[in-house]
């Protein structure tokens, strides 16, 4: 079939050349709109840019000079909601919104849109926002993070965006955004029906319903189809005009005046009212899905070519002209003439360096960033005022839950920007009541109560992030986390390898998880594998195994979220929250006192303990692994065996060379793991032994079995214990005759 690139570039020509342009559908007139003349003449100029854009990256696709063909073509329609809109409403867009990028590069004086975008098809390390990471569309200084191919996965932390933009007063200056600002989100009629835009858009209509003040538009435009797929006749009317909490307006994006008329309304609801609108923008898809896309396969020409005689450019050229702004024929010459400079700027750019070096690529996902002056610690009066109702218990050894609750307030009143997010956090303190009083202390502006969404949960804190908060985001349980895995993967932790390190989303993602808990059982609440975030690149993941090293690693963890603006991972065994003793009842070895952060001993990220100095036998695990193998030392240490234990406390990044050093003098090695044995840490420290050490010693591994997790005694009985660690690690050095006077760890 013909080339529709050049079926749709020759319509439009024929049209302008010969004057015959559609007529408007209604009788609005600028003045209606809110435009004057040379407004208007603008918008068509952006559209006119974004189409030529689309046009010559397929030249240059051909040319084997442009890496990415999913245009805006038949959407240039949002040119005039970014026309609504300034350039300091954060916008969070999709690929399709290239007509609204280049609207809005001329809202800010120096912007240079077409050479931008021309090194981004081009893949040049020019490139502005990704330097040549992925073609995306963004820019620091036009509030556009960048997105890739995303499928709605952007909704969330709109919405949390939003969320953030009232709260955001009290920090000033180091808000990201103005006090008054809209966030827009754009995405497509396909898009809408995944279940993470249905998430995010039930989200801000429930906490609008509630009062919440969210300034936020979502921009669906409407093109009918979804690849392939097409969308039902008026589903997205059905599905979102009669949403409780939501505002519903629709416009025609094929005519400017009533798209920026309706815009300018959407725009003045959320901005006045503070409340959130879905703006309703009917739009054509023209030349396809992307330039691969031969839409002959699954469209009868007919359908094709009813399409393409609904090209937006048309009915803006017949707005123009109808206006008495300038002759069709001007309109062809203005064409002519941005074709001719978008070919000569295109060929610049294709010529332009390219990343060609892996460290290169890399030097995005966590630049090094420098040091911030350490925080003030906090008075001692105010501490005292902080911690009125906790002082009988503050006198005490506590367990680990109760230590990581009282870390939080305090890190919470140094630093004013920390919010904690999520399900049950407020007044009931957290399922297992960490977060306890801090709603009382802080209230409901920094202590948010959240639905039940962990894709909502973590898409608020992303978002909040943007605009100069520190979340603290709680997943309820590890096994949660799997509803909303994108959201880290695909979102906060690719949003620095995608802009360069401009743009960053730090924050401490506090989950509970792991096995041995009592009475709780079950998959759901005692899931054992980490593998889901191992293998995301920048990744902080920390796994304290006491209370001591709870406390000096959140405040290493959000000390480093805040230094190096990198996202962490906080993984709590839900099993030690309220363990106090080691090896038997009353001896309070696994209590601690409470060491306020002028007293605490600081960990830093990467660094890992070590309990002995035995070379016979180093014994190497984290969590709840570490405490099974400090109850197992006191018998093998009866037994004469001379050891170490090392507390990997770090998951991600690990000290490879640190750890080989602590393990090089030791004959034997034992790894616990008491997550799964397929695709678990172990596996890669296995790795590490034998890649590290010229000499390894002698290895095993003990892991939890490749199963899930039943419930009541046999909950278990398929991980490590103390009297498996008593087996394995004798087994290993060759010694036998141990006394079995230890229980298999619960």
């Amino acid at each position: 079939m013909q080339n529709r690139a050049v079926v749709v570039e020759g319509n439009l020509k024929r049209a302008l050349a010969s004057g015959e342009l559609p007529i408007p559908s209604n009788s609005l007139a600028l003045a209606d709109a809110g435009l004057d003349g040379s407004e208007l003449v603008d918008l068509f100029e952006s559209q006119v840019m974004s189409r030529l854009l689309d046009i010559h990256s397929r030249v240059l696709q051909s040319r084997g000079q442009s890496f990415y063909t999913i245009g805006s073509s038949g959407h240039e329609g949002n040119a005039a909601v970014a026309k609504a809109l300034r350039h300091t409403d954060m916008a969070f867009l999709h690929y399709r919104s290239g007509a609204f990028f280049v609207h809005r590069s001329k809202q800010l004086p120096g912007q240079t849109p077409l050479y931008d975008m021309l090194l981004s098809f081009a893949a040049s390390s020019e490139d502005p926002i990704s330097g040549g990471r992925h073609k995306v569309l963004g820019s620091k200084a036009l509030f556009v993070p960048p997105q890739t191919s995303t499928i709605a996965s952007h909704l969330p932390k709109a919405v949390g965006a939003a969320f953030s933009i009232p709260l955001g007063a009290r920090l000033g200056e180091r808000a990201g955004m103005p006090a008054d600002s809209v966030v827009i989100c754009n995405f497509g009629d396909a898009s809408s029906n995944h279940s993470t835009a249905q998430g995010a858009i039930n989200a801000a209509a429930w906490a609008a319903y509630q009062g919440s003040p969210l300034p936020l538009v979502f921009l669906c435009e409407d093109n009918g189809i979804g690849i392939s797929t097409p969308t039902p006749g008026g589903w997205i009317r059905a599905a979102f005009s009669q949403r409780p909490g939501l505002h519903y307006r629709y416009c025609d994006g094929l005519d400017l005046l009533d798209t920026y008329r309706t815009a300018r309304e959407a725009v003045q609801i959320a901005r006045q009212r503070r409340e959130p609108v879905f703006l309703h923008m009917r739009t054509v898809r023209l030349m396809g899905h992307a330039g691969s896309d031969a839409e002959i396969a699954y469209r009868s020409r007919a359908d094709i070519e009813a399409n393409e005689a609904l090209d937006p450019l048309l009915f803006s050229a017949g707005r123009v002209v109808e206006a008495g702004l300038q002759r069709a024929d001007q309109l062809l010459d203005l064409y002519c003439d941005l074709k001719n400079r978008i070919e000569c700027i295109g060929e610049r750019a294709v010529k332009r360096p390219k990343l060609t070096r892996p460290e290169q690529v890399i030097a995005s996902l966590a630049p090094q960033r420098p040091p911030l002056p350490p925080l003030p610690v906090l008075p001692k009066s105010e501490r005292e005022l902080l911690f009125k109702r906790d002082r009988t218990l503050m006198a005490k050894p506590q367990p680990m839950g109760k230590l990581i609750n009282w870390t939080l307030a305090e890190l919470m009143a140094q630093r004013d920007n920390i919010v904690v997010c999520g399900e049950d956090v407020g007044a009931k303190g957290g399922v297992y009541h960490v977060t306890s009083g801090l709603l009382q202390k802080f209230g409901p502006s920094r202590v948010i109560n959240t639905l039940l969404d962990e894709q909502s949960i973590l898409g608020l804190a992303i978002g909040m992030a943007h605009n100069g908060f520190l979340p603290i985001p709680e997943i309820q349980f590890l096994a949660y986390v799997h509803n909303a895995e994108d959201q880290i993967r695909g979102e906060a932790a690719t949003l620095p390898f995608f802009s360069d390190g401009q743009y960053s989303n730090p924050m401490v993602i506090r989950i509970a998880g792991l096995g041995y808990q009592k009475g709780f059982g079950g998959h759901f609440h005692n899931d054992n594998s980490l593998a889901v975030f191992r293998d995301i690149p920048g990744l902080v993941i920390a796994c304290p195994s006491n209370g001591a090293d709870a406390m000096a690693m959140m405040r290493s963890a959000v000390a480093f979220a805040a230094e190096q603006q990198r996202v962490v991972v906080f993984i709590e065994p839900i099993a030690l929250y309220m363990t106090r003793d080691l090896h038997e009842e009353g001896d309070g070895l696994w209590s601690n006192e409470y060491c306020s952060a002028d007293a605490s001993t600081a960990i830093a990220v990467g660094e890992f303990g070590v309990e002995g100095e035995g070379t016979e036998l180093c014994i190497l695990t984290y969590g709840n692994g570490y405490y099974l193998s400090r109850q197992a030392a006191k018998t093998l240490r009866e037994q004469g065996v001379a050891l170490r234990i090392i507390d990997l406390r770090w998951l991600a990044p690990l000290d490879e060379v640190a750890l080989a050093e602590a393990i090089a003098p030791c004959e034997h090695l034992l790894i616990v793991d008491e997550c799964r044995q397929t695709g678990s840490i172990s596996e890669a420290l296995v790795t590490l032994v034998q890649e590290q050490l010229q000499s390894a010693p002698k290895l095993a591994r003990l892991t939890g079995n490749d199963c899930f997790i039943p419930l009541a005694g046999a909950a278990t009985s398929g991980l490590p214990s103390a009297e498996g660690i008593i087996d394995a690690a004798l087994a290993l050095i060759g010694k036998s005759g141990r006394p079995r006077t230890l229980e298999a760890c619960k």
